[in-house]
């Protein structure tokens, strides 16, 4: 009986201590690891700095754009038509800003240009404002917004700069003999001494544009290609006219940033050293109303300052 009672009561005694016994749990640190770590504990680190090319000071609206970094610093117009029409327009609202030069890969939209509004908060700067959204910026951004025209062919027009333009510029600076003279020292040499990487960025920059034109015809025209961007000048050397801004405007508005950013680009002396297929340039060269409204926009808004740093 007493050997009985005494297993009995060794039985009771573990039951105890099993229930007293809080279960582990699946997510418990084992005790080796816990040890580790209570000699080692975890740190947590102070953000990374800015890269060293990101302003420092916030006093100044920052305009990313593909340029030369001289250029840029100076004011000059972008190399690239969406960057210009942007840079442009901000000019035409009287926003003031520095240019920086930069590429895609900084923006997080992916795409140039994007803008750092100034701020004087360190700890929550205003975000970037891509280009998408950088008319909508400028006119809650300035005195003097610059109002578009309610003109009924405003969409005509433009459709003629966002497609038959547009895609003869494609063309001529990507996929004709333009790709070597142009496309190469402003958009490929600048990346990487690496010549696998340059053959690359080439590569990259042929197909993007080949997938865009290949969205509007089966085939890659050429003739087609250029036969309709000399139509398109010429329907807006009529509309232009002798008036200095398009439609009637007293002041230029986004649309004639829009024909500035490839005007300008075509006849600038600079960037013409490297047009071996002028086809396009010829092109505008025959409209004395685009050609002087390009000349009045770079006097008044561009003065003293010159662009193709890279071709120099």
């Amino acid at each position: 009986m007493t050997a009985e009672r005494s297993d009995q009561e060794d039985a009771s005694q573990s039951t105890r201590r099993a229930h007293s016994t809080p279960s582990r749990s699946i997510f418990a640190v084992p005790t080796p690891i816990k040890q580790l770590f209570d000699r080692f504990p975890l740190l947590t680190y102070s953000p990374n700095d800015l890269p060293q090319r990101a302003p420092r000071h916030r006093d100044a609206h920052t305009l990313f754009i593909f340029a030369g970094e001289k250029d840029a610093a100076d004011g000059a117009p972008s190399y690239n038509p969406a960057c210009l029409k942007w840079q442009a327009y901000l000019k035409f609202s009287g926003i003031s800003f520095q240019a920086v030069s930069s590429n895609n890969h900084a923006s997080p939209s992916g795409v140039l240009p994007f803008l750092l509004p100034a701020s004087t908060e360190t700890s929550k700067p205003p975000p970037p404002v891509v280009s998408a959204k950088l008319q909508r910026w400028a006119i809650n951004n300035t005195a003097r917004a610059v109002e578009e025209p309610g003109d009924l062919r405003y969409e005509a027009y433009l459709s003629l700069l966002d497609h038959r333009i547009r895609r003869a510029w494609l063309y001529s600076v990507y996929l004709s003999s333009n790709a070597t003279s142009l496309s190469e020292p402003l958009y490929i040499l600048p990346t990487s001494s690496n010549p696998f990487v340059r053959l690359s960025i080439a590569g990259d920059l042929r197909r993007a544009a080949e997938k865009e034109l290949l969205k509007f015809s089966a085939i890659i025209d050429a003739e087609e290609l250029h036969r309709h961007a000399e139509e398109a000048f010429e329907a807006l050397e009529t509309a232009l006219g002798d008036d200095p801004w398009f439609f009637g405007a007293s002041q230029p508005g986004l649309f004639d940033a829009s024909v500035f950013s490839y005007t300008h680009l075509l006849m600038d002396d600079n960037l013409g050293n490297g047009w071996t297929d002028t086809r396009l340039r010829d092109a505008l060269l025959k409209r004395k109303y685009l050609t002087r409204h390009r000349e009045r926009i770079v006097a008044s808004y561009f003065p003293d300052t010159g662009t193709g740093e890279l071709l120099r």
